[in-house]
């Protein structure tokens, strides 16, 4: 059996974006592959320069990720999602707030300067997602125990998909045994209170089935290198049942 580590994700607002459109900053509703990628590297210290390390990284990575009903916490079956509408006027003498000690500087001609910078940006509003994970080759560093004392102390603030998007508390919240994915979000949720919706699934394909599972192609993956994302990753979709099945 591989051993998982289990996170949770929980912000007032989250992100878990997608493709962005214009100036629609789009979000999907499970987090990707290359989120929790650079969340551990965050977590990690490293430097967004350091392509490959990222690169590998999120090639070991095996994630699934399961929604927890809001009828459990008093709301609806679903999340919430919500739109914020942002409009700045920014300076060439402005500079932005990162999580690297350095300050962002603004670049651009005068006529990046000439009227206001307008946006949205979409949150899924009071979610809590729990994220099973596991490393493949499991004895290459970093290793997943490193990774687990990383998100504890991490070297800079953590955020879930955008800055305003800070978790709400711990984001380790354990260990589970399992053969693969899937079985490590079914023993985790049997741990948690049930709800007659069920639980809302994402785990990778061959990492698991059940009956009803539905398998799609899904473009998650960054190139660190370039900044762009691209290729697809095949993985499934389900509710798991009220009890794990035999």
């Amino acid at each position: 059996m591989a051993r998982h580590l289990v996170l949770r994700l929980a912000s007032p607002l989250i992100a878990f974006g997608g493709e962005t459109i214009d100036n629609q900053g789009v979000i999907r509703d499970f987090p990707a592959l290359s989120m929790l990628t650079g969340l551990i590297a965050n977590a990690l210290g490293w430097d967004r320069g350091q392509d490959q390390l990222h690169n590998r990284l999120q090639q070991r990575l095996r994630m699934g990720t399961v929604l927890e009903p809001m009828a459990l916490r008093g709301g609806t079956p679903h999340a919430q999602r919500l739109v914020d509408f942002q409009t700045a006027e920014l300076g060439a003498a402005d500079k932005g707030w990162t999580t690297r000690g350095q300050p962002e500087e603004r670049r651009g001609g005068a006529g990046s300067y000439a009227g206001p910078h307008l946006r949205y940006r979409h949150y899924h509003a009071e979610l809590t997602a729990w994220v099973a994970l596991h490393l493949e080759p499991a004895n290459e560093a970093p290793t997943l125990e490193q990774v687990a004392a990383a998100l504890d102390r991490p070297a800079r603030p953590l955020f879930i998909g955008r800055k305003p998007c800070l978790p709400t508390g711990r984001v380790v919240a354990g260990w589970q045994d399992a053969e693969h994915v899937l079985g490590a979000l079914q023993a985790w949720t049997q741990q948690l209170p049930a709800h007659e919706t069920g639980w809302c699934a994402q785990w990778p394909d061959g990492q698991g089935n059940l009956p009803l599972d539905r398998r799609s192609d899904l473009c998650d993956e960054r190139n660190w290198r370039s900044g762009v994302h691209g290729g697809w990753r095949p993985v499934c979709q389900g509710n798991l049942p009220m009890e794990t099945p035999a």
